[in-house]
């Protein structure tokens, strides 16, 4: 009984001890210090850069506002963060599947209950991504206590400072990896609660592969076969070709129309993008975004957007397709052949496809990458049912699936 009391101090404590770093926090990127950002991003990708984040703040979506922040020890820059809010309503939540009868009611039940929730969320990394995109720590200080230490007393004092604007429900730290998840322990003292989500799926790019046809030749005859059968003859039969569309300004529209097809249908949307955001993207990513298209004579039918992070790492980052004509064609699983295509075209090392559509992409080759978050709750008795909550959350498990021969090498 004693010694979890004292434990139970001990935390206490810890929360209200000063942090012996410095803090310089944010609004805007560009009210940051430019250098200091670079010299502790640089060795993170894109997606950690300020004109990323600067190309996000002017077309960011509706319900996201971002925030920034900077850690120091003895005037060295040594951590460079981003935070979103998130305002979160019912109508972007789960939605029930159909249903009859008394399961029909208590669906409708359950659903308008749902539609009442209202939350904001204050989020240290990128909703629009996988991964860890809001945490940049120079490599020596990664494992630091006194950092991870730093990182929520900046979330702190951001909630404190805004909560003129509202109060925040959550605190959320997405995406660690399991390394990350241990090197950020100190978080469970400071009231943070740890949740294995679904798994980022990963296909490792061999470095033999020049090509995309290298990729098909790596894989078994059964699924190589299955490729060209089922997925590139019935598209390119049906006079569906592929493009890389140099001027996504021009079709912006038409691809906020097959993103909003796919996304609409998701059940949980966080935030939706806008038309704007498109030729935005392809601007500020440049060479290292290939945003390819399916056309069908004048008509695009899908779009997807691979992404050259940083120099090891693509990104299958957005897809949409027309629902209507996948309902005839494979073109899913056509651009997901696309996105191994471009990837291996800008030298990536490894695909990053997401959490979604576990299936689909364990037969592309690609393997679980387990991904956690931290969480805290800004009441504290709600803080502590969050343990017994998150130890019920169940999540999808990727299956377990080898399409490559076995005299094909993926890792050198």
């Amino acid at each position: 009984m004693i010694r979890p009391l004292r434990a139970a101090v001990d935390r206490v404590r810890l929360r209200k001890q000063p942090i012996p770093l410095r803090l310089a926090l944010a609004e805007r990127i560009d009210q940051l210090n430019p250098a200091h950002w670079d010299a502790v991003t640089e060795h993170r990708g894109l997606l950690c850069s300020r004109a990323y984040h600067r190309m996000l703040e002017r077309v960011r979506p509706a319900n996201l506002d971002p925030r920034y922040a900077m850690v120091y020890r003895d005037e060295r820059p040594i951590a460079a963060l981003s935070f979103q809010w998130l305002a979160i309503s019912g109508d972007r939540l789960r939605r029930e599947q159909p249903a009859s009868g008394l399961r029909k009611a208590t669906s409708k039940l359950t659903q308008s209950m749902i539609e009442r929730v209202s939350a904001r969320v204050l989020m240290i990394g990128n909703q629009l991504s996988y991964g860890s995109h809001g945490i940049s720590i120079v490599p020596q200080e990664q494992a630091a206590q006194d950092v991870w230490h730093a990182i929520a007393e900046a979330a702190y004092r951001i909630r404190r400072a805004e909560k003129h604007s509202g109060s925040t429900d959550f605190i959320l730290i997405k995406d660690l990896l399991q390394g990350e998840l241990q090197q950020s322990r100190i978080l469970h003292d400071l009231g943070y609660r740890a949740l294995a989500t679904e798994p980022n799926m990963v296909l490792k790019l061999s470095p033999r592969w020049t090509c995309y046809e290298d990729y098909l030749t790596a894989l078994s005859a059964k699924y190589r076969k299955n490729v060209r059968s089922r997925v590139l003859k019935p598209v390119e039969q049906a006079g569906i070709v592929v493009e890389h569309a140099t001027d996504v300004e021009s079709i912006k529209q038409r691809v906020q129309a097959l993103y909003l097809a796919v996304h609409d249908n998701a059940d949980i949307r966080p935030v939706t993008l806008n038309a704007d955001y498109w030729p935005a993207l392809a601007a500020v990513g440049g060479e290292r975004v290939r945003f390819a298209v399916l056309r069908r004579d004048s008509e695009l039918l899908g779009f997807v957007v691979t992404l050259l992070d940083d120099a090891d790492t693509a990104i299958g980052y957005h897809i949409g397709f027309d629902r209507e004509a996948a309902l005839q064609y494979p073109l899913y699983l056509r651009l997901l052949q696309q996105t191994i295509e471009d990837s291996i075209a800008l030298t990536a090392k490894s695909l990053s496809l997401g959490r979604t559509a576990l299936e689909p992409k364990a037969v592309l080759g690609a393997k679980p990458e387990p991904l956690n978050i931290w969480v805290r709750h800004r009441q504290p008795v709600l803080n502590k049912l969050l343990r017994g909550v998150i130890g019920s959350i169940e999540h999808d498990e990727a299956p377990e699936r080898n399409p490559f021969s076995a005299t094909a090498v993926i890792e050198d």
